[in-house]
C-alpha cells in the first residue's frame, strides 16, 4: 500500500476541517474539528438511518467515520423538532469545550455540508427534518437559499 494514498485520504478530510476553521472563525484546528464532529453527530441522530447513510456516502473516509463514531441507530431518528433541543444536542456534542456557541456550529456545518455534498442530498436532508429545524439551517446556506420544501 503506498503511502500517498493516506495523504489523500488526509488532505480530503483536512479540507473539511479547514472550512470550518473559516467558518467559525479561528486558527485552531482542533476547535474546528471539534465543532464538525458535534454538528455532524447531531444532525445523524436526527435524521433517519437510511437518510444518514446517503449523506455519509458523500463524505471523505475520515469524516464518515467521525460522523459515525459511537452511533447507535436503534431509535434514530430522535424526536427533536425544535431548535433549542437541537442546539442543545449540539452542545452535548461538544462538550466539554464550550468555545463555539452551537448556532455558529449548526450555521457553519450547513456552509460547509453546501461546498462539499450534492444539491440534490443537501436538499434531501432539509426536507427530512421538521419546520422548525428546517428553518435553523437556513443561516447555513452558501448561497443563502434553502430549497423549496413546500412546508
Amino acid at each position: 500500500m503506498k503511502v500517498h494514498l493516506f495523504e489523500k485520504i488526509n488532505q480530503q478530510a483536512l479540507a473539511w476541517v479547514e472550512d470550518m476553521m473559516t467558518e467559525i472563525g479561528t486558527s485552531d484546528p482542533q476547535k474546528a474539528l471539534h465543532a464538525l464532529r458535534a454538528g455532524l453527530q447531531a444532525l445523524r441522530d436526527r435524521l433517519s438511518i437510511d437518510e444518514a447513510a446517503q449523506l455519509a456516502a458523500q463524505m471523505p473516509l475520515l469524516i464518515r467515520g467521525m460522523f459515525f463514531e459511537g452511533w447507535h441507530p436503534s431509535g434514530k431518528p430522535l424526536r427533536i423538532r425544535h431548535e433549542a433541543e437541537f442546539l442543545a444536542l449540539v452542545r452535548t456534542y461538544l462538550a466539554p469545550r464550550e468555545d463555539v456557541p452551537a448556532s455558529d456550529i449548526v450555521t457553519a456545518l450547513f456552509r460547509v455540508l453546501s461546498r462539499h455534498i450534492s444539491p440534490g442530498e443537501i436538499t434531501d436532508v432539509v426536507m427530512s427534518l421538521p419546520k422548525d429545524l428546517a428553518d435553523v439551517l437556513e443561516g447555513g446556506w452558501a448561497r443563502g437559499e434553502r430549497p423549496a420544501s413546500g412546508r
